[in-house]
Order: structure tokens, then C-alpha cells, then sequence
């Protein structure tokens, strides 16, 4: 008897895991909290369109803090959201995402 033949009689098929586009899922971040981050993405990606929108100015300077802390905040909740929502969650690890 070949080790082959054994090995196939015994063993079970690899379960294939589902299918998701782009890896997305809403296991970690769900809820209230998943209203919070898409609508706080939305809302600093609002603010920083109103803020190129403006073409003069007297004095800028709150003007440009305005513009670095709604495209930081922008930037930030997306990377929330794709840490969260894709499997970058369980390739990283919950330590280094509670850490980011």
C-alpha cells in the first residue's frame, strides 16, 4: 500500500476561506462605532474641501492649521477604517493595531 493512498483516505480537504472583495469585513468594527468613523471621514473630507474652496484670505494662519488638522483627521480615520474593515486586523495582529 503506497503512503499516498493512506494520506488522501485520511485527511480532509482544506476548507477555503470566503471570499470578500478587498478583504473587508465588519467582525472588529461594528455598530455605533462604525457610524462614527465613516461620518467622521466624511465630515474632515467635507472639511477639507470647504477649505480649498477658499481662494483669499487676510490673515491665513488659522486658515492652515484648519486645513493640517481636518486632512490629518481625514487621513487618520481611514487608516482606522482599513485596519479595522480589511484583514490587515489579523495579518498585524491586535497589539500592533492597538498600538497604531
Amino acid at each position: 500500500m503506497e503512503n499516498g493512498a493512506v494520506y488522501n483516505e485520511t485527511t480532509e480537504p482544506q476548507a477555503k476561506p470566503p471570499h470578500r472583495p478587498f478583504g473587508c469585513t465588519l467582525r472588529h468594527l461594528w455598530g455605533w462605532r462604525l457610524l462614527a468613523k465613516a461620518l467622521q471621514a466624511i465630515l474632515s473630507l467635507l472639511a477639507v474641501i470647504c477649505e480649498e474652496i477658499v481662494e483669499d484670505c487676510i490673515k491665513c494662519g488659522g486658515l492652515y492649521v484648519f486645513e493640517f488638522t481636518s486632512c490629518s483627521a481625514f487621513l487618520l480615520s481611514l487608516l482606522i477604517l482599513c485596519l479595522y474593515c480589511t484583514d490587515a486586523y489579523e495579518t498585524f495582529g491586535e497589539e500592533k493595531v492597538q498600538k497604531v
